[in-house]
């Protein structure tokens, strides 16, 4: 056998990779999924389904992928295929012994076997791949018992991945599904990694992304803002070619389920890189400093306790322009990052906050009145209550532009969404109608009195500073409940005053030691 015979025979997919499966509407692959989910359920706690079942889908994937991008080689250039030439056609490589089947054939030890194939694919594509599998120890049979680990590995077997008979709208759709079903098993812990889609979109589409626009999410769970602004701008029509996306994320495991949610929704110039975004952020320019984005957005964790208020009063990278957060919460670190991560000129900021921002005092209350002063603030957006996994409490969308149209400038829209909703049983979700509302309200700034649930003041600076610069919608528009009168809202502010008045006291025991009176 000659040597190119011998290439095609060995890397040929294998007959099991077609037989035995069949192709799937988007509902029954959603299905199949959820079933191979279910496979874990006993020795694997439901929150870390996501963790074992995400890197098992991408590397069948990738495997499938590669089968299907081999066989166009074989098309092309038959028994003239060369190794060299076949490796031109393959977005990922996979080294030798570590294709879907070579798994398979495994039947001891798997977890050990799995790892190591997976460690071999992430080291031969370092660039794109390096890290994406996540952290779990497959070969740990505590956490994942050996007939668990082949239950799953037989479960994803009979499903054909291939982008031939799986394209990458369906596959997108249901690894997002996924992501919705392991949110619900989360609980509250969802809120980690996931933003209701409804949500995602309503933000999305504020911002108006354009095919020439950067992209960059600073606290981007799993991808979903990311993937939302491709989105968009596909759905008007736009290509990818030149927009790139950035996100960074704190935990590994969400950091990969981001990284492999946009490379199965076919968004390819995207950098995901892990750290803690207020403490070391990591997209920065040749000189050290924050790098500038066309768009910035994100639903950061909301009052983050440890969030590094220390070095923020000497930050290295200057984003503390209108003073540092309270100690104990980090709403405004959030906030002052993606403000200065903006463009200058084309920039544009969306960010998911507690409506506590609006009016909270204090050192805050400092932070937001320089922001409005900057007058880049554009509009206040209050949402409906429990919309969010983890928290029951309403939220507040606050957008902010580099140049603001000319007829608000000097003046900022408050939009009240807070009635478009629909009634859930553990939690409210808006529909597709709801988020066409509170977007064409926004772009328009016209009140149509509540007509469509959706209220809307462009409200004067002047009213603004009268009002001590606070931002409560029900100060600007009648109807809207007090926020001050939630009670996790006020908690949270007692739980504030409650950490200055305990920081004050410990400075006036230390004077009272250094004057001798202790």
């Amino acid at each position: 056998m000659g040597h190119v015979s011998a290439f095609l025979v060995r890397y040929a997919p294998a007959a099991t990779s077609a037989e035995g499966t069949v192709a799937l509407t988007q509902r029954e692959l959603e299905s199949r999924l959820w079933d191979a989910a279910n496979s874990l359920r006993g020795p694997v706690d439901p929150a870390d389904f996501k963790a074992y079942i995400f890197p098992l889908l991408f590397f069948k994937r990738i495997s499938d992928a590669w089968d299907d991008e081999h066989a166009r080689a074989v098309d092309d250039f038959g028994n003239d295929l060369t190794p060299d030439v076949e490796a031109d056609y393959h977005r990922f490589q996979l080294p030798d012994g570590c294709h879907w089947r070579d798994v398979r054939r495994v039947h001891e030890n798997v977890g050990v076997a799995l790892q190591n194939i997976l460690d071999r694919i992430q080291q031969a594509n370092p660039a794109t791949l390096g890290g994406i599998f996540g952290d779990v120890a497959w070969a740990n049979k505590d956490k994942l018992p050996e007939h668990a680990l082949l239950n799953l590995i037989q479960a994803f077997h009979t499903l054909d991945l291939r982008p031939s008979r799986v394209g990458h709208d369906v596959l997108g759709a249901a690894y997002e599904y996924l992501l919705v079903q392991f949110a619900d098993e989360s609980g509250k812990k969802a809120g980690e990694f996931f933003t209701p889609r409804s949500v995602v979109r309503l933000l999305t589409r504020i911002l108006t992304p354009r095919p020439t626009d950067t992209v960059y999410d600073p606290a981007c769970g799993s991808g979903g803002m990311l993937v939302e602004a491709a989105n968009e701008v596909l759905e008007a029509g736009g290509s990818l070619r030149q927009m790139r996306f950035y996100g960074q994320e704190v935990n590994l495991t969400t950091s990969a389920i981001a990284r492999m949610n946009l490379f199965v929704h076919d968004v390819e110039d995207v950098t995901v890189l892990r750290g803690d975004t207020l403490r070391d952020p990591k997209f920065l320019d040749e000189r050290g400093r924050l790098r500038r984005f066309d768009i910035v957005i994100a639903n950061p964790p909301f009052s983050l306790k440890n969030w590094g208020h220390e070095t923020w009063a000497r930050d290295p990278w200057s984003r503390a322009v209108c003073g540092v957060p309270p100690a104990s919460n980090g709403d405004f670190a959030w906030v002052q990052h993606m403000v200065a991560s903006m463009d200058p000129e084309t920039g544009r900021v969306g960010v998911v906050m507690p409506h506590g921002v609006l009016f909270r005092g204090g050192q805050e209350g400092g932070i937001r009145e320089c922001l409005l002063r900057s007058g880049r603030l554009d509009a206040v957006v209050g949402l409906a209550p429990n919309l969010f996994y983890s928290t029951s409490i309403p939220a507040c969308l606050l957008i902010f532009k580099a140049e603001r149209a000319v007829e608000r400038r000097g003046y900022v829209l408050f939009v009240d969404g807070s009635k478009r909703f629909a009634k859930g049983r553990n939690q409210n979700t808006m529909h597709s109608v709801d988020v066409d509302t509170i977007v064409e309200a926004y772009r328009s700034g016209v009140d149509l009195d509540g007509a469509q649930g959706v209220t809307v003041r462009l409200v004067p600076m002047a009213e603004v500073e009268a009002n001590d610069w606070d931002l409560n919608i029900g100060r600007y528009i009648r109807g809207v409940a007090s926020e001050a009168e939630d009670v996790e809202s006020a908690l949270a502010e007692l739980a504030l005053a409650q950490a200055a008045m305990h920081e004050a006291e410990d400075r006036l025991a230390e004077r009272l030691a250094a004057a001798g009176y202790a």
